[in-house]
């Protein structure tokens, strides 16, 4: 009985949300290994055949995501970004992969990639190249459609370099008909969005979620703390624009997890993956997986996190708490360069929802910050109480109810990220009730 209420409402509560792109695709946001980030275009296979972009190179990783354990926790896609291209199209207008990095063609790397039991990716541009200068697809969406689709391919990225933004309202849906229209389900991920903010021009989101699987908003990420910091302060800025457009088989992408590589801290790298989890994004790491060492793997593979990411109820979180040191109202003075994030996930009860809730610190000047707030503070307030945890140490809080002030301390540019389940054991029923009424609306200077 359980079990069938709980199926129920799942259901419920995906059929009430924005259209998806009619492909079934992405339910949870999509997790998986990429390229970019950490390899960029580095074409060079005689002088580095290690890690260039290259046949070798995605078998590898392909090897290493399963046996280290990152398909068992939900890394499933390889995903291969710019540079796997000759300069040239073949006399039939048909893409080729550079014939020396990519001996065997991309269909024997997606049948390798299958054979692991993972999904294969790969990207291209809507424009006449791509943003490294290899043929685009502009003039062959058919054509190429049909490529991937021969390939096996199940995740496609469509970047935007070369391209009047104007035109990407019609462009972009137009290349993902043709991608339905193969009969093969492929994720589309899109930088419709992104490209159209910088020519000043502003994103429609709803067809934007009606044609894509999910989008890139703001800049591309880079290996340092300074890069992720602008991307959260872009999320937590425009948060009343991109939050309700986000949901099961439409997501915002804030862009891949740097963690592992160069530019992060170990507090740093944690900091991203719990802002991650709140934003419900995708979870795409970009990192040398033969090298990376074991703290930051622990980080990439911690479950608790994943499963705040991958909730079925698909509701991007919000910035509920900041304090500057121009506009600080709070009392407490710790609380300066304290954010505090909530997300809605299950399990839900009547009008209550449960939550993730991520603090932040901001601060650099080298100590913990404490941070002390009753549940009721912070929106929760189901009169049952929640049961709370913290995701990253493995402490139980036991229940608290919404009168119980919790004091976390927060590491200096590092996270403390908790889960309140609420105290439930009879049943778990949807709710029409809006989160918005509860955490959402926590004041952004003061708690109420």
């Amino acid at each position: 009985m359980l079990r069938n209420l709980w199926s129920l409402c799942v259901l419920l509560s995906l059929v009430t949300l924005v259209p998806a792109l009619e492909n079934g695709l992405a339910r949870t946001p999509p997790m998986g290994w990429l390229a970019w980030e950490r390899f960029r275009c580095n074409t060079d296979c005689k002088n580095d055949p290690d890690n260039c972009i290259s046949d070798r190179l995605f078998r590898t990783m392909t090897d290493i995501v399963v046996a280290e354990g990152y398909a068992a926790v939900g890394y499933d896609y390889i995903n291969v970004d710019d540079c796997w291209l000759e300069k040239e199209r073949d006399s039939n207008g048909q893409l080729v992969p550079d014939r020396e990095r990519f001996p065997y063609g991309m269909k024997s790397l997606s049948d390798y990639v299958h054979s692991k039991g993972l999904k294969f990716g790969i990207y291209e541009d809507y424009g006449n190249y791509t943003c490294a200068g290899y043929p685009g697809i502009l003039g062959y969406l058919d054509v190429d459609a049909a490529t991937f689709a021969s390939w096996d391919v199940d995740y496609v990225k469509l970047d935007g370099c070369y391209s009047h933004p104007i035109d990407m309202d019609r462009g972009y849906p137009e290349f993902g008909f043709h991608l339905n229209q193969t009969g093969k389900h492929m994720i589309y991920s899109c930088s419709w969005p992104v490209y159209q903010i910088y020519a000043g021009m502003k994103p429609n989101y709803t067809a934007i979620a009606e044609h894509c699987n999910l989008w890139r908003n703001f800049d591309d990420i880079q290996d340092s703390w300074a890069s992720v910091e602008s991307i959260i302060d872009y999320y937590g800025n425009n948060q009343d624009v991109i939050v309700p457009i986000a949901g099961p088989g439409h997501w915002n992408d804030p862009d891949m997890l740097i963690i592992g590589n160069f530019g992060l801290s170990y507090e740093q790298s944690k900091t991203q993956m719990a802002i991650w989890a709140i934003l419900a994004a995708p979870l795409l790491m970009s990192v040398d997986l033969r090298t990376i060492r074991p703290e930051y793997k622990a980080i990439l593979q911690n479950k608790k996190i994943i499963a705040v990411d991958q909730d079925l109820l698909g509701i991007q979180g919000r910035r509920i708490y900041k304090v500057s040191d121009l506009k600080a109202k709070v009392s407490v003075p710790q609380h300066k360069g304290i954010e505090i994030w909530a997300r809605p996930i299950t399990p839900v009860y009547q009008t209550y929802y449960s939550y993730a809730i991520a603090f932040v610190n901001r601060r650099t000047d080298g100590t913990p910050s404490d941070v002390s707030v009753t549940l009721k503070e912070l929106g929760l307030q189901y009169p049952g109480g929640y049961r709370v945890e913290d995701l990253y140490e493995d402490v139980d809080y036991g229940v608290l109810t919404p009168q119980t002030k919790i004091k976390v301390k927060v590491n200096p540019s590092g996270v403390v990220i908790l889960r309140c389940n609420l105290n439930i054991d009879d049943v778990f029923r949807y709710t029409p009730y809006s989160p918005f009424n509860q955490v959402f609306k926590v004041r952004q200077n003061s708690f109420e």
